[in-house]
């Protein structure tokens, strides 16, 4: 007698459910995507209790057909493919059959359903085992109504969490899905109370606003680009907000939420050196392209996918997220500042477990999105114009600050300040204008931040950070093009290392020689160096060797690209301004006027801001000049 037997399908489907229903949220995801399926332009999600209780999804949909409606519960039972070839062309967000019959399976399920036409349908399960089916009114659409989750599979209910995790799950779900399909509104009410609405108009913007709040709106900046294959829109946030983790990054391909990690490191590429380190950005991308070029079938969940020509994407994504930061003045404003801190605001959620979902935070359930203004409506949100000195200062009184410039000599200080300069000359001879405006130092506070104006307000600048810019944009032209530069040495620079270190060293001679760092064995684990590049920081060249060399150490792998990278970020640190150092008017003025100059002048090497900004408005606001 042979010991392999074929499985009856209840208990095939609960098996199934183990991959396809995993929590209330999973229900959810799995229902409201086949009501976006059915063409629906109105989405209603009530639950109760986390869904532990009750779970109704109503839409405006399509409908099922009477003939189709308990075809639908039986397992790989679909509309949406028929051919093998079918794999390579899905255009929908369900297509395998497997989520109406697993949900069935471990649950009690009520359907109503109606094409329009006629009577339409009713249709009760009990865990896997239909009980009643009749006719019913006519309204187009479909009401799913889930109750006594795993009721029948114990050993899963023991492993759910509290009603507010699986609250969060399911938010973060209907989250995602309103930013991949902002024409379609969604409504979803837990207990009785909304969580999240919107209007179903189409405008990405306005989802946002609902799910993060209207401070990150405003400063959401538009992003698109498109190649042969992909096309490419969304919003990414300016680099002052920013999260502990890249699950705020929502990834949408022709509809569906993924991750891809490819996509990830594009993204903070793209924000390279505009981010405090261990920090990510907010970013809702949509990408279209033909089906023929994805496989979204490679995980159970449909939450990976597999692209064909994935480094077109990666590279249009970070062309397109760069070039939107590049146009864009990026000084953030003191009036609001965005909470930065790994504390959590009394409006943000926690995080939750659910495939890598992470709830909103700001949330506003009964956001009125009349209130969005014109100005936030625009693809650059950030532009918001602030009413002008004349409308907010009378006739008797005299403006808040002189527009006088002051004299100011050459640039100090700077690493070997007659070839910078030259270097910067080359590089900005036919530069477009800078995107830092023209401003006028006024005094310096603790030796340490410089307050500077102009006719659109007052800003603080960050002495420090501004030179480790300064010099970091330097020291990337200049790593790697030192063969003219090179400083021969009369006593040579002497390094000892353990016997392990020595070993990383020697696998890593030719790359730290491309950055000009030439090390010659001398006995035992000890190395010297006997030139290096003239631009080194003066008076730290032992130093600044010594932490290149650590660094790799540290590693134990690295790349030439990575290598140049950190080599210059160290540097630039080393000789620029420090705390409690006074500087003179002149040098001041100096300091700003080579910031300007630079390619991202807001952010240091590490992502710390440069400039804070006071507009005038916000300043006379402070005062109740205006009100």
């Amino acid at each position: 007698m042979g010991k392999i037997q074929q499985l009856d399908d209840l208990l095939s489907n609960k098996i199934a459910a183990g991959e396809v229903v995993e929590r209330p949220a999973s229900i959810v995801k799995e229902l409201v995507e086949n009501s976006i399926d059915a063409n629906s332009t109105r989405i209603d999600i009530e639950v109760k209790e986390g869904g532990l209780s009750r779970i109704v999804i109503v839409d405006n949909g399509d409908g099922i057909e009477s003939d189709d409606l308990l075809r639908a519960f039986q397992r790989h039972a679909t509309s949406k493919i028929k051919h093998e070839n079918d794999l390579f062309h899905i255009r929908t967000l369900g297509f395998r059959g497997e989520a109406l019959p697993s949900i069935a399976s471990v649950s009690k399920v009520h359907v109503k359903t109606s094409t329009g036409l006629g009577a339409g349908d009713e249709l009760s399960i009990h865990f896997g085992k239909v009980i009643e089916q009749k006719k019913s009114d006519s309204r187009k659409g479909t009401s799913i109504e889930v109750t006594q989750l795993f009721h029948n599979t114990p050993a899963r209910l023991k492993h759910l969490k509290t009603v507010h995790t699986e609250l969060g799950n399911i938010t973060d779900v209907i989250n995602r899905q309103a930013m991949a399909h902002p024409n379609i509104a969604f409504h979803l009410t837990h207990n009785g109370k909304t969580v999240l609405k919107t209007p179903g108009n189409g405008d990405l913007l306005q989802v946002i606003a609902s799910i993060y709040g209207m401070s990150v709106a405003k400063k959401m900046l538009r992003v698109e680009n498109k190649t042969l294959d992909y096309t490419i829109s969304g919003y990414a946030v300016k680099p002052e907000i920013t999260r502990a983790s890249r699950q705020y990054v929502s990834l949408f391909i022709n509809g569906r939420y993924i991750k891809n990690f490819s996509i990830y490191k594009a993204i903070e590429r793209a924000y390279h050196t505009l981010l405090p380190i261990g920090r990510q950005p907010i970013v809702i991308l949509s990408i279209d392209l033909d089906p023929i070029l994805v496989d979204v079938n490679v995980h159970p969940g449909k939450l990976e996918a597999r692209f064909s020509k994935e480094q077109e994407l990666t590279k249009a994504i970070e062309e397109g997220i760069a070039e939107t930061l590049r146009q864009t003045e990026l000084i953030p404003s003191a009036a609001n500042p965005t909470k930065q801190s790994g504390s959590k605001s009394k409006s943000e959620q926690p995080s939750f477990e659910f495939d890598s979902y992470l709830p909103s935070d700001e949330k506003k359930p009964d956001f009125n999105f009349e209130d969005i203004s014109e100005d936030v409506k625009k693809d650059n949100v950030s532009q918001v114009e602030e009413p002008k000195i004349e409308d907010t200062v009378t006739s008797d009184e005299k403006p808040l600050f002189s527009k006088k410039r002051f004299e100011y000599q050459p640039p100090f200080d700077q690493p070997n300040q007659q070839n910078e300069g030259t270097v910067e000359e080359n590089r900005h001879e036919n530069a477009e204008p800078s995107r830092v405006p023209p401003m006028y130092p006024v005094g310096q506070v603790h030796g340490t931040y410089i307050v500077a104006q102009n006719e659109q307000g007052m800003y603080i600048i960050d002495q420090h950070a501004a030179q480790e810019r300064i010099k970091y944009e330097f020291y990337r032209e200049k790593v790697g093009e030192f063969e003219h530069e090179v400083q021969e040495l009369l006593v040579p620079l002497t390094f000892e290392f353990t016997h392990t270190e020595a070993q990383v060293i020697e696998a890593y001679k030719d790359e730290l020689a491309s950055i000009g760092i030439f090390l010659e064995p001398f006995g035992g684990n000890t190395f010297i160096v006997r030139s290096h590049p003239q631009w080194f920081p003066s008076g730290e060249e032992q130093e600044t060797i010594q932490e290149i060399i650590d660094q790799v150490i540290a590693d134990k792998r690295t790349n030439l690209k990575k290598l140049r990278e950190d080599a210059a970020i160290m540097m630039s640190c080393k000789g620029s301004i420090k705390a409690n150092h006074h500087l003179r008017n002149d040098e001041m003025t100096a300091l700003i006027d080579t910031l300007r100059k630079a390619g991202d002048p807001f952010t240091c090497p590490h992502g710390r801001p440069i400039i804070i900004k006071f507009t005038t408005y916000e300043m006379e606001k402070m005062f109740k000049r205006v009100m």
